[in-house]
């Protein structure tokens, strides 16, 4: 957190919890999220449509532009070139083009500043009958807005959560609005410098900080829409989803494909390629059974103008598949742990289950087999899972992962360290699979035939502990992991590291009864070698050992005789 930008995240992450976290006096975490998620989400498309109009309207009077030029000599008077130049500000398409997200009038935040400080029973406009619009409480003022949005955007269609059903007071909602306000997303100065951070930058990354904080306030049920930034961030950088499908089954609020949006900008910019161009050649999946999750993904993906298809419903991945047809090119997950609740004698006979019928009590390897079923023949999957699932033999576990090795399916299994998720402490793994290790079908890419090779990576001992109770990678530990992994893939440098990764044959797995962990793999990490011979050093030792414990002695008696003048007898 040394840095400018990071410093001014830090500070306006505070800032803005600390004014949302007022609600919690009003209403519980589950229904205060909805009310600061509406507010967010309303001032980040405002924003990023603000940010647009301004860039149009340079273009517009720029006479070097030769797509976008409006002529002043065109206009009778200045009055009528202003106007143009409005007119030409509203038009739909030049938003579309930039993947910037419409925001009509009604929605914008300059309105809704406007607007919530005048008195209820204000006229505001009329509507399309002529009649007079009156304000009537500022939660309203809201709901009115983001039905606008609705009205104006079909995939938001009854997505987004109306504020008035939860009864707040009109000064509670203005102190927000003026809080979110006070804020400047367009142009951030810290300690008097520019930052080089755009709207969406900056509340993207506020997004993302409230998800993680409503997250621990609702504690195991919160975690059920946040996987950690970390976590999602490796998984994007070991899989490179730079075109084509991305599905993730069990999508939470959707921070993978917020990741892989953010990894095709970063990839675009490298090789010097137009960002919302490359963005074209991506598409995403996903499915959600929890009805305000699925709400809050559709959100997510709306304020950073990722087109996507979640299906028509919210609703359950084995019972209601949502993209029966799909066959995608990456695959990505985080289901919950080992989920005890979710057979139906309707799946008995399912057409997923491939590779064995995954017990009745436990989904790890029902989510397994429905991400490989939903996989392209060059398709590659990570899914995230507790440690269990690399080497339990309970009810045909152990069966179905041996079918997956023998097939050829396993490309790299990552242990993970404990501590990263704000909701369990369950130790967690990334499966990495994919159906083409052959590399015959190549999509540009630099693989290698890796048929019967397996990579086995032990990160447990990477990361920094964030507080008291969360682990964290770094950029240097992710880049580390997706390094070592792209090098074993493509031959290129690619070395075994005792304690951290090894590359393993068929036959070595085999050994191992088809368990995957992979502290079985790598070994125990090389001891640096001082110099000194091992006999004299366990002398030393020794002797140093022997020298503390007669200290230790005497200090004890010393203790003793001194509680003694005190009157106290051990």
């Amino acid at each position: 957190m040394n840095n400018p930008e990071q410093q001014f995240l830090k500070a306006l992450d505070d800032k803005l919890w600390k004014a949302a976290d007022k609600l919690r006096a009003n209403l519980d975490a589950a229904n205060y999220k909805h009310v600061v998620l509406g507010l967010i989400f309303l001032k980040y498309v405002s924003d990023a449509f603000e940010e647009r109009q301004e860039a149009l309207l340079e273009r517009f009077k720029d006479e070097n532009d030769d797509i976008y030029y409006l002529p002043r000599e065109d206009f009778d008077s200045d009055e009528d070139y202003q106007q143009a130049l409005q007119e030409e500000l509203e038009i739909l398409d030049y938003y579309r083009e930039a993947n910037v997200f419409w925001v009509p009038k009604a929605a914008r935040w300059s309105t809704l500043k406007e607007k919530a400080v005048l008195p209820v029973g204000t006229v505001l406009w009329q509507d399309d009958t002529g009649h007079d619009v009156k304000l009537r409480s500022v939660s309203w003022l809201m709901d009115n807005a983001l039905e606008a949005i609705e009205k104006s955007n079909a995939k938001l269609k009854g997505i987004l959560n109306r504020i008035s059903q939860y009864q707040l007071e009109n000064d509670k909602l203005l102190g927000l609005i003026n809080t979110f306000s006070d804020t400047s997303f367009t142009k951030p100065m810290f300690d008097g410098e520019q930052l080089d951070l755009h709207s969406k930058d900056i509340l993207g990354h506020v997004y993302e900080y409230f998800l993680g904080q409503f997250a621990l306030a609702e504690g195991k049920q919160g975690g059920q829409y946040y996987t950690p930034k970390s976590i999602v961030t490796l998984i994007v950088a070991m899989l490179e989803p730079y075109s084509g499908r991305v599905y993730d089954p069990a999508m939470g609020s959707g921070g993978f494909f917020v990741s892989s949006d953010k990894f095709i900008e970063e990839h675009a910019k490298e090789h010097h390629y137009d960002p919302s161009e490359q963005k074209k050649h991506i598409s995403v999946y996903g499915q959600e059974s929890n009805p305000t999750t699925w709400r809050l993904a559709a959100m997510n993906m709306a304020i950073r103008g990722i087109d996507f298809n979640f299906g028509k419903k919210n609703a359950d991945t084995f019972l209601d598949d949502q993209h029966p047809d799909l066959r995608a090119d990456f695959v990505m997950a985080n289901p919950p742990f080992n989920m005890k609740d979710w057979w139906s004698e309707s799946l008995a006979d399912d057409a997923r289950w491939q590779y064995g019928t995954p017990p009745k009590g436990n989904a790890n390897f029902a989510w397994m087999q429905h991400m490989i079923h939903h996989l392209a023949p060059t398709g590659s999957m990570a899914l995230l899972l507790a440690n269990g699932s690399m080497s339990s033999h309970t009810n045909n576990e152990g069966g179905i992962r041996q079918r997956l090795v023998e097939e050829d399916l396993v490309e790299c299994m990552a242990a993970l360290p404990g501590q990263l998720f704000t909701n369990t402490q369950i130790p967690a793994c990334i499966w990495f699979l994919t159906r083409d290790k052959a590399n015959g079908l190549v999509r540009n890419e630099k693989k290698r035939d890796r048929r019967e090779e397996f990579l086995f990576i032990d990160a447990r001992n990477l990361g920094f502990m964030r507080d008291r109770v969360l682990r964290d990678f770094t950029v240097d530990d992710i880049a580390k992991i997706a390094d070592t992994f792209h090098a074993w893939q493509r031959g290129e440098h690619y070395e075994d590291v005792a304690g951290f990764c090894k590359s393993a044959s068929l036959d070595e797995i085999k050994k191992h009864d088809f368990v995957l962990t992979p502290g079985r793999y790598v070994g125990a990490r090389e001891q640096e070698d001082d110099g000194e011979p091992f006999a004299e050093k366990m002398a030393r030792l020794t002797g140093q050992l022997q020298e503390q414990f007669v200290e230790s002695e005497r200090l004890e008696a010393e203790i003793k005789r001194n509680l003694g003048r005190l009157g106290y007898d051990l």
